[in-house]
């Protein structure tokens, strides 16, 4: 896995080109540099981690023959006062709608994700108490 991400002049934004070939922006804050156009880059770093976790946790359920409609989930993160500012806390709280999901399959699903497929959140495991919630919705 690759990417390059170029500096913007001008201020504090910047362009990332993946080896897949898509491009992802992100911006400092204004107090910073920045025109607040994108995400700030430990946004991403969040987001990426709630992509990867919902991509796990759909895969387990399609794979366990339920029938997953959708799959939000919502993240909230505390980073450290003083430099580096890593998280740490970070909340997971999934809204999945189905028809007839089974509680404990989503339970264990979600599970799955967090102790054995998700690189980032166990990556980010290693600096922030990691927790997790989750409902169910019909539908």
């Amino acid at each position: 896995m690759n990417c390059t991400v170029r500096w913007q002049p001008g201020g504090m934004s910047f362009i990332a080109e993946t080896g897949s070939g898509h491009i992802l922006a992100m911006d400092g804050a204004p107090e910073a540099g920045g025109r607040n156009l994108a995400p700030r880059p430990m946004e991403v770093v969040l987001s990426g981690t709630g992509g990867c976790t919902a991509f796990d946790v759909v895969l387990i359920l399609q794979r366990s023959r339920q029938e997953v409609t959708g799959c939000e989930v919502k993240l909230s993160a505390e980073r450290a006062d003083t430099d580096p500012k890593v998280f740490t806390k970070i909340h997971f709280h999934f809204l999945l709608k189905g028809r007839d999901l089974k509680p404990s399959i989503v339970e264990r699903a979600i599970k799955m994700s967090a102790e054995k497929y998700c690189s980032a959140s166990i990556m980010l495991a290693k600096t922030a108490e990691l927790t997790h919630s989750w409902e169910i919705v019909e539908g």
